[in-house]
């Protein structure tokens, strides 16, 4: 009936976060190393470990201004060298 409209491809992604570009890039990571290579048996630990540093130290950035760091604290990942 013309309510619903079809998807243009080129547009931008509807997301406001400002992690949503690092998000996509760690997903995408995770889960070619997923299907490639943990599924065949080959576990390195390392893969993708600079995506998610990204992805994570943007959380953080972002969390504070919205006083949401804490969850991140509770489950010790914004420090997870340091101990209460």
């Amino acid at each position: 009936m013309g309510l619903l409209k079809k998807k243009d491809s080129t547009s931008a992604p509807s997301s406001t976060s400002p992690c949503t570009d690092l998000r996509n890039a760690y997903h995408n990571c995770f889960n070619k190393w997923y299907s490639e290579k943990f599924v065949k048996g080959y576990c390195d630990k390392e893969e993708c470990v600079a995506e998610w540093n990204k992805y994570r130290h943007c959380l953080s950035e972002n969390l504070d201004g919205k006083f949401l760091a804490r969850m991140l604290e509770a489950d010790g990942e914004l420090n997870p060298t340091e101990q209460s």
